[in-house]
């Protein structure tokens, strides 16, 4: 079992850069895919960013350019480094593993309880 909690998140403004954090317990960590999703209000979660094993990432196209995300295997965190924010990325981030690479919600088995990030324009 994997426990994971994220931090980080704040109000901002517009053009500014967070940084995301999702520290994880668990020995496997490092053996597991890791994604960042997000929510906004009334709408359904959708997938940012997800890093495999090895460190190979892959994006949404909304995000791709303006965020990074990396991981320390030794520290079981992974990071979601956000720039050139826009307040459509307004949402409660959440991070969340797998044993799989996938860009769906329903192929992540653990799950972080999010934390928000309000962008103002």
């Amino acid at each position: 079992q994997v426990q994971l909690v994220e931090s980080g998140g704040g109000l901002v403004q517009a053009g500014d850069s967070l940084r995301l954090s999702c520290a994880a317990s668990g020995r496997t960590f490092s053996t597991y895919f890791v994604g960042w999703f997000r929510q906004a209000p009334g709408k359904e979660r959708e997938f940012v960013a997800t890093i495999s094993r090895s460190g190979v990432t892959y994006y949404a196209a909304s995000v791709k350019g303006r965020f990074t995300i990396f991981r320390d295997n030794v520290k079981s965190t992974v990071y979601l480094h956000m720039n050139t924010l826009k307040p459509e990325d307004t949402a409660i981030y959440s991070c969340a593993v797998s044993s799989m690479a996938g860009t769906r919600a329903d192929q992540y088995g653990y799950w972080g309880q999010g934390t928000q990030v309000t962008v103002s324009s």
